[in-house]
């Protein structure tokens, strides 16, 4: 139960992090380099890190770890 916790609290600062950098990436993108993004563009930037954090909840919550989330190696 303790591990499920901690995983949670990791999966936290993550996604924390994660929402920052691209919250700066498009503060950034707007205000140093001037580039007017739609707005569409950045629903759907938000839709996939969110699809990200569920993926990555629901491999918290079935069972997994963190460590378990791996991108398949091709051969």
């Amino acid at each position: 139960m303790i591990a499920i916790a901690i995983n949670l609290l990791w999966l936290l600062i993550g996604v924390a992090v994660l929402c920052a950098i691209v919250y700066f990436v498009f503060y950034g993108l707007r205000t140093v380099l001037g580039i007017n993004i739609p707005e569409r563009i950045e629903q759907i930037v938000w839709f996939i890190v969110l699809c990200l954090v569920l993926i990555a909840l629901l491999t918290i919550l079935a069972g997994g770890s963190l460590s378990t989330l791996h991108v398949p190696l091709t051969r």
